[in-house]
């Protein structure tokens, strides 16, 4: 689009009445930002300190309450890292922001979590198309404002949690989100922990030591997991009984209750890993993160957790190298609610009850910061090209942005329907390719992977490319 189709453009939205987007999480500040990007005056609404939630602890845009980690951060061969990529030329936010405070994690994309915030506010407060407005919304958003998007997370108020569910007819589906401890990074004792990556993974500028790892033989770790299973938890409240929980973010008390070795082949598997201060291979590891830019805090990988706060420091003072650890936030519990977005929704993010609303974020069904922050992206586009007057134009399925849209409004089973992350199993399966005697077979493994992320590389950028798909 040429500079003055640009103006043009500008000059017609900015025209109208502001769009609102309510939410200033990940996905809501994604959505502000590439509807001023495209031209629209935008309000921002966010009810933080006005009412504060179970879970945030500052008034942050764009706060981080769970892990500081956006996932593997490799495109090639993982359908976060993908994501990723199509998230950054479709010109986020959130990835400009991630990228700029990043910290080391290995192959991963982990971030300052406080300059990361501070970051997405800063650009958001200082856009001249972008008020943001202190208040909670309750109930649902008055008719008078137009197309608007919801994007209040798994946290939403309880009056427009209400307002949607009477809207909907739905009963409000809810799944519990469990939240990590963090340890100062000098109370970890380095003469029986050490700095590693498993198999001395890291991005081009690492060393391979973005880890501290804190190893235990056959018998603590027996004694770990029958810590877990016997200490004190959070009791649920009547209501809370039947809610399950997201696979990707499950108690470690849970998965400990599936089995002994359950834990030791998930996130305390020890391999990739050798311990400097001990020849012995170490029979399970426990792995901390590194949490802020300083590298003064690290956060438990895999430990979200409903233990009572006494308990977590007791069971994780047992630990080799914790057993004087210090912590800045011990692990919680939340709840998260979310739609049945393929009953629900349609393929723009529409409500099908009530076309002028759409969903952006976790609310609509998928789990993950990059993840939300992708459906915020989307939303913003959809309507931008409602307001202009052409079709919204989904990414194509085979990319990571098209496969997690398709999940959310169709392509997963509305009867069972649970929050979902990205994955390969969300995308057309790829075609088959000549093996070694000619015949025509489906790729397996690594050369699946890159086939499938080859494909959608081509598939995106033909996509954002396209003038019926830009942002303005």
């Amino acid at each position: 689009m040429s500079g003055g189709d640009n103006d043009e453009a500008s000059s017609m939205t900015n025209s109208r009445q502001p769009v609102h987007v309510v939410g200033g999480g990940l996905a809501g500040s994604e959505a502000a930002w590439q509807l001023a990007e495209a031209g629209h005056q935008v309000v921002l609404h966010e009810m933080r300190p006005q009412r504060m939630t179970d879970a945030h602890v500052t008034e942050g845009l764009a706060e981080l309450v769970c892990s500081n980690s956006f996932r593997s951060d490799d495109w090639e061969n993982n359908a976060v890292g993908l994501l990723h990529r199509e998230l950054r030329l479709a010109g986020s936010l959130i990835m400009a922001a991630a990228d700029a405070h990043r910290v080391p994690a290995g192959s991963a994309l982990a971030v300052d979590r406080v300059g990361f915030s501070e970051a997405v506010e800063a650009r958001l407060t200082a856009h001249p198309a972008i008020t943001v407005e202190r208040a909670e919304v309750s109930g649902l958003p008055p008719t008078a404002w137009g197309p608007t998007i919801i994007a209040t997370g798994p946290l939403t108020s309880p009056a427009l949690a209400a307002g949607i569910a009477a809207l909907t007819g739905e009963d409000s589906l809810a799944f519990f989100d469990a939240i990590a401890p963090i340890v100062h990074r000098d109370s970890v004792d380095l003469t029986k922990a050490w700095f590693q990556s498993r198999y001395d993974k890291s991005d081009p500028d690492g060393d391979g030591a973005d880890y501290i790892n804190c190893p235990l033989d056959q018998a603590q770790y027996t004694a770990f997991i029958e810590a877990l299973l016997t200490g004190d938890k959070i009791d649920f409240k009547d209501w809370e009984k039947d809610t399950p929980y997201f696979e990707g973010c499950m108690p470690v008390e849970v998965m400990a209750s599936r089995g002994p070795e359950t834990l030791r082949h998930g996130p305390l598997k020890p391999v990739g890993l050798t311990n400097p201060h001990c020849p012995d291979k170490p029979y399970a590891v426990i792995q901390l993160r590194q949490d802020n830019k300083l590298g003064t805090l690290y956060n438990i990988v895999g430990f979200q957790t409903k233990l009572r706060h006494g308990e977590q420091v007791r069971i994780l003072r047992t630990v080799p190298g914790l057993e004087q650890a210090e912590f800045a936030r011990l692990g919680g519990l939340h709840r998260n609610t979310f739609i049945n977005g393929p009953k629900l929704l349609t393929a723009d993010l529409r409500l099908k009850c009530e076309p002028r609303l759409r969903f952006a974020g976790q609310i609509t069904g998928v789990e993950g910061y990059v993840e939300s922050t992708a459906m915020g992206l989307l939303a913003a586009r959809f309507l931008s090209a409602e307001l202009a007057g052409r079709p919204a134009v989904p990414p194509p399925v085979t990319t990571a942005l098209g496969a997690l849209l398709s999940h959310v409004t169709g392509g997963g089973d509305a009867k069972t329907f649970q929050p979902m992350n990205v994955n390969f199993g969300l995308f057309p399966p790829p075609p088959a390719v000549p093996n070694k005697a000619g015949k025509l077979r489906p790729p397996k493994g690594r050369d699946r992977r890159q086939v499938m992320t080859a494909r959608a590389a081509v598939d995106f950028d033909a996509w954002l490319s396209a003038p019926a798909t830009r942002a303005s």
